[in-house]
């Protein structure tokens, strides 16, 4: 029997970012030490205080359904922390997801129909293409390699694309690749050219408590923005609960009307006692946050500096744990040789929409960092 896929399936490619962590684990499997850097995951254990809340809320039976939303305490505690980032935003306002990718989701198959514009600022995590794909819209980018991922110097270039016609814009600030960190300026630019086209914007801040000496702002607090943003933030990342999977968006109230729809026939509701878990990590976790982030700084300077020790300049992140490390042409093949020669696995920065790099995550032990410059130095793919 030969089965017929469907357009929205087939014109999709795998996420790269998985592809080479599904390598380096066969390499792994066959007995080969791999320092895996491609793979955005915290090195360290959720805090503890977080897994006791959830083991807490199991013991309490909190194992069954819940209202589709998200529970009513976790979307005031997600409320109270949107207010105290200046955005403004009750519980009817908001959905609690399986992730923020769940999310992200959710929001682009509300907003986009087939042929509708989105436009993504280059390199750009690469399931946005796909979510766009999968919803039949049409994709325009923006190069920021240029202006070394930069925001603000692109706002002309991002002026030619942003037209009357443009549906959806997706800004990700801190970046995933980059690491970049837009300036008020920056976001500033993006309000004029949403208001002026009247263009729905996605904020995509899941990396926005990882930030290294600056403080980020939600682009939704800009004036003119409350009605037009969707803000994205969820719990992996900044609370190492990659595996909880727990997410949410929050948006105008129409928005989450016809997101829900979505979101009640597919997912249902996040985990329950995970939502609970969820609590306590926004009322309770600031201290083991603080902790990771510096930690994620120290290793941030530690790559910097082995890299420059070997001739190699990169954009300095500030916020993340990533950055972008300028390689060869065909960084597709210098992934795959690093991989196969150096034992070391990163994602090409053609996944992300700009060839000639390669995205390294420091989210490992500094040892293993110093392992994987060595390496790629000892192998000539520095």
């Amino acid at each position: 029997m030969t089965m017929d896929f469907t357009d929205r399936v087939t014109r999709v490619e795998p996420s790269a970012t998985l592809a080479i962590s599904a390598l380096a684990t066969e390499l792994e499997n066959d007995g080969v030490d791999v320092v895996d850097l491609s793979v955005g995951e915290p090195d360290f254990p959720t805090p503890e205080n977080i897994v006791e809340a959830g083991k807490d809320a199991m013991d309490a039976g909190h194992t069954g359904y819940t209202t589709s939303a998200g529970i009513l305490a976790l979307r005031e505690a997600i409320a109270e922390k949107l207010a105290a980032d200046g955005l403004e935003h009750t519980t009817d306002e908001i959905i609690v997801t399986p992730g923020a990718k769940q999310a992200l989701y959710e929001v682009v198959q509300a907003l986009v129909d087939e042929g509708d514009e989105v436009v993504l600022l280059d390199p750009a995590w690469v399931s946005y293409e796909a979510m766009v794909k999968m919803a039949g819209g049409a994709l325009t980018r923006v190069d920021l390699s240029t202006y070394d991922f930069a925001l603000e110097p692109a706002l002309d270039d991002l002026e030619k694309v942003v037209t009357d016609e443009t549906t959806l814009l997706v800004v990700n600030s801190p970046s995933n690749p980059t690491g970049a960190v837009y300036s008020d300026a920056a976001l500033e630019g993006v309000r004029d050219l949403a208001v002026e086209h009247d263009v729905t914007v996605v904020s995509d801040e899941i990396y926005k408590e990882i930030t290294y000496g600056v403080s980020p702002t939600s682009l939704g607090t800009l004036e003119g923005m409350a009605d037009r943003t969707v803000t994205v933030n969820g719990f992996s990342k900044a609370y190492s609960m990659t595996g909880w999977r727990l997410g949410y968006f929050a948006g105008p109230e129409e928005l989450i009307d016809q997101a829900g729809k979505l979101h009640s026939h597919s997912v249902s509701s996040a985990v329950n006692f995970v939502q609970h878990a969820g609590i306590e990590a926004l009322e309770n976790t600031d201290e083991a946050v603080e902790e990771m982030t510096a930690a994620f700084e120290d290793r941030r300077d530690l790559v910097v500096d082995l890299l420059a020790d070997h001739g190699v300049d990169v954009a300095v992140p500030e916020g993340a744990f990533y950055m972008m490390v300028p390689v060869a042409d065909d960084d597709q093949a210098w992934c795959e040789g690093a991989l196969e020669d150096a034992h070391v696995a990163t994602v090409p920065g053609s996944a992300f929409g700009t060839p000639g790099y390669a995205r390294i995550s420091y989210a490992a032990s500094e040892q293993r960092l110093r392992d994987g410059v060595e390496r790629l130095a000892e192998e000539g793919y520095l």
